[in-house]
C-alpha cells in the first residue's frame, strides 16, 4: 500500500502548506505509526546512544514530539524490522551510520538482511516516505575514493535514495545555513538565513533532482573539508512514488531542543507522510552550482 494511501485511509488530514505551521495530525482510525532506526555500524553519536541502558536523547525528543500529537515512534535498533511488514509504517527515520547489513555494529544488536535493505528501498520508491538526520547518509557508503564524486549508477543504491553522501566534518562551530526554499514546510519562519552550533556535515554525490531547502555556507568555516563552494544541508526529492526529506542537522543535543530543528523535523516528516504540500522542483545547479567542487 502506498503511503499516501496509507495516511488518507486510516483517517489522517492532508494539510496544504498554506496552513503551516505544520503539526502532527491524530489520525481518526487509531494511532498513526512513524519507524525510527538508530542502528550503527560505524561512529554512534551521543544523541542516539542509549541512556542508562534505556531510549537514546533523540528517541525521546522524536517521542515526545509524537506523544503530543498521537504519533506512536517506534525506536529500534534492530535491523530485522526491515524483514517484517513496512507497510504498517506512515513514515520511516534513520540516524545510523556504517554498512548497516555489517554483523558487527556498536551495540551488537542485529543487522539489517540484504532482502531488508532492499525492501526498505522497494518500500521507498512505491510511495514510501523516508526521513534522514545527521548521519543518515554516513550509512552504505559508495565504492570509490572517499573524496571523489561518482557517477550515479556507481553510488550505492541507499545513496541513490537519501541523495547525498557523507564526506567528513570538521569541529564544531557557528556557521550559516542559507534558506534556498522558504515556502517549505518548516523554513518559513528561518529568514534569509540563520547561524546555528553544530557538527557540520560535508557531503557529495548529490542526486541532481534534489530540492535544496538549506545551503551549508562554507566562507569562513574552519576545517578542510569546508574549503569547497557552498552545497546543499538540507533537502527534499521525490524517489518513484516515495519522498525522501535529509538534514544534516542534528549532532547536539541542544539542537535537537531548539526551534529551528524541531519545526524542520515536524515540516519534513509532514511533506513524506502527504500531510503538507511543498513545491519541490529541483533547484540543485541553481543554488549550489559548484557543489559536486571539492576544493575551491
Amino acid at each position: 500500500m502506498k503511503r499516501r494511501d496509507f495516511l488518507f485511509r486510516s483517517g489522517a488530514l492532508a494539510l496544504a502548506s498554506a496552513a503551516f505551521p505544520f503539526r502532527w495530525t491524530k489520525a481518526a482510525e487509531g494511532k498513526t505509526r512513524v519507524l525510527y532506526f538508530t542502528r550503527c555500524a560505524g561512529f554512534e553519536h551521543s544523541a542516539v546512544q542509549p541512556i542508562d541502558g534505556g531510549s537514546s536523547y533523540s528517541d525521546r525528543v522524536l517521542t515526545k514530539m509524537g506523544v503530543e500529537h498521537d504519533i506512536e515512534v517506534v525506536c529500534t535498533k534492530d535491523g530485522t524490522v526491515f524483514d517484517g511488514d513496512l507497510d504498517q509504517y506512515a513514515a520511516i527515520a534513520f540516524y545510523t551510520s556504517g554498512d548497516l547489513c555489517n554483523p558487527k555494529s556498536a551495540r551488537n544488536t542485529p543487522p539489517m538482511s540484504a532482502e531488508g535493505k532492499q525492501k526498505l528501498l522497494d518500500w521507498v520508491k512505491a510511495g514510501g516516505g523516508f526521513v534522514g538526520f545527521h548521519a543518515a547518509n554516513d550509512s552504505f557508503h559508495s565504492k570509490g575514493g572517499r573524496n571523489e564524486v561518482q557517477k550515479i549508477e556507481d553510488r550505492d543504491p541507499y545513496i541513490q535514495m537519501i541523495g547525498g553522501e557523507f564526506v567528513s566534518h570538521g569541529p564544531q562551530q557557528v556557521a550559516k545555513n542559507r534558506v534556498t526554499s522558504p515556502h517549505f514546510p518548516g523554513a518559513e519562519d528561518l529568514g534569509a538565513s540563520f547561524e546555528m552550533n553544530e557538527e557540520w556535515y560535508a557531503a557529495k554525490n548529490f542526486a541532481p533532482d534534489l530540492h535544496v531547502v538549506l545551503v551549508q555556507e562554507t566562507e569562513g568555516m574552519k576545517g578542510d573539508c569546508y574549503q569547497r563552494p557552498p552545497f546543499p544541508a538540507t533537502w527534499a526529492r521525490i524517489h518513484g512514488e516515495g519522498r525522501v526529506f535529509y538534514t544534516s542537522l542534528g549532532h547536539r543535543h541542544d539542537v535537537w531542543d531548539s526551534e529551528i530543528f524541531q519545526n524542520l523535523v515536524e515540516g519534513g516528516f509532514g511533506w513524506v507522510m502527504g500531510l503538507a504540500e511543498a513545491e519541490v522542483r529541483p533547484n540543485l545547479i541553481e543554488v549550489t552550482p559548484d557543489c559536486d567542487k571539492m576544493t575551491r
